[in-house]
């Protein structure tokens, strides 16, 4: 018989903000990186190549909470590592490095947290 698997509240409104957040991230970086009417960019003097992998880590923390949703473990710690790369990507350019920081790690921090609330539901020991 097939274990029933249940997800405390706090957990499944963390990962729906994880998605809605990293959504919105990633759309802001990529109207950051588009040169307005071939004059303006609000981004510049940071190379394209950088706002590729900010916007590819973002959808791939998309990814993670989907997967975490599924029960995958890989969900938490493809989310870690993604935070991890966006952090060292932006350090070379300055792109507010103190800022993203603190917000990768309490987005990590409380993503763990959420996972270890609860006894009988804890997500966690749920994880595959």
């Amino acid at each position: 018989m097939v274990e029933q698997k249940n997800r405390h509240g706090c957990l499944a409104a963390w990962l729906v903000l994880i998605i809605i957040l990293n959504s919105t991230f990633a759309l802001i970086i990529l109207l950051a990186s588009i040169d307005v009417l071939g004059k303006y960019k609000l981004a510049s003097g940071i190379p394209d190549l950088v706002f590729a992998v900010m916007i590819g880590c973002a959808l791939f923390n998309l990814v993670c909470a989907m997967v975490l949703f599924k029960w995958k473990k890989w969900g938490f710690w493809g989310y870690l590592a993604s935070n991890i790369v966006t952090i060292f990507v932006s350090i070379p350019f300055r792109i507010n490095t103190g800022q993203l920081f603190l917000v990768s790690l309490i987005g990590v921090g409380l993503l763990y947290g959420v996972l270890h609330i609860g006894k009988e539901n804890k997500g966690w020991s749920q994880l595959d």
